[in-house]
């Protein structure tokens, strides 16, 4: 019978077991992706893999102490989770093994006598929707525009509760005229698509962008949208608060230079 366990995945095995999908150190967003977590598990960061015996990597959830999120929040005292993700065959979906990942995450932030455990969902790429969480008993605390919602599962009762971190709209003047990309390792699958943005922007609208990466925690935690590692910013207006493609991105364009 195949075994599928959970895996704590650290400096010592992460080129061994692979993250996010990827294990080849020559795939763009890979060795950056490594890069990022070696300095983020001196913060408390954590990776959990779902490892199949047959089937290898399947899934992971990522998680850190709220001090040290990348995301416009203030949850300090609360474990707060990355992005969480189960089933890179359609065979591992739908079968308890994310909410075995969610366990993974509770067990820890229990042990380390923390408030609870927060994350920011909505719908859309990404980002795993608020169904999952709502189903493991987490409650809706704080919203954002467009669609992002904060949500919290208490252990403390009495814990101070999370919110999302305001005037983030007053943010945006700082970038003014033309295109800004903002982005930062945590998510190894934007390295290539910002890539080809950059190429696109030069070689198609004539647009120089300015790449802003983000270094730390605290940067991101300032970061204009709730998504805290990406935003594409276009004359003080925010065009794309999550990640995308090279072709979204034209199609974004082509609408805007009408």
């Amino acid at each position: 019978m195949e075994e599928i366990k959970v895996i704590d995945t650290n400096s010592d095995n992460i080129l061994r077991i692979g993250v996010c999908g990827y294990k080849n150190i020559n795939t763009p967003g890979f060795p950056e992706k490594v890069g990022w977590l070696k300095k983020r598990f001196a913060e408390g960061l954590k990776i959990k893999t779902l490892y199949s015996d047959k089937d290898k990597n399947q899934g992971m959830i990522e998680y850190i102490p709220g001090e040290y999120c990348w995301r416009p929040v203030e949850a300090a005292g609360y474990m707060f989770i990355h992005c969480v993700f189960v089933g890179f065959k359609k065979a591992y979906k739908n079968k308890g093994y994310a909410t075995m990942l969610l366990e993974e995450c509770f067990r820890d932030a229990k042990s380390e006598n923390m408030y609870g455990v927060a994350v920011v969902t909505r719908k859309g790429p990404f980002m795993v929707g608020n169904e999952f969480f709502l189903k493991n008993s987490f409650e809706i605390v704080d919203k954002s525009l467009p669609d992002f919602e904060l949500l919290v599962k208490k252990i403390n009762k009495k814990a101070p509760t999370p919110h999302f971190k305001s005037n983030r709209e007053e943010k945006l003047n700082l970038y003014g005229k033309g295109l800004t990309i903002i982005r930062a390792d945590q998510c190894p699958y934007s390295v290539k698509n910002v890539k080809e943005i950059v190429e696109t922007s030069q070689n198609t609208y004539g647009i120089k962008p300015n790449l802003v990466k983000l270094k730390n925690y605290k940067e991101a935690q300032e970061a204009p949208r709730p998504f805290g590692t990406f935003c594409i910013i276009y004359d003080g207006k925010v065009i794309a608060d999550h990640p995308i493609s090279n072709t979204r991105f034209m199609n974004i364009m082509n609408k805007i230079k009408k």
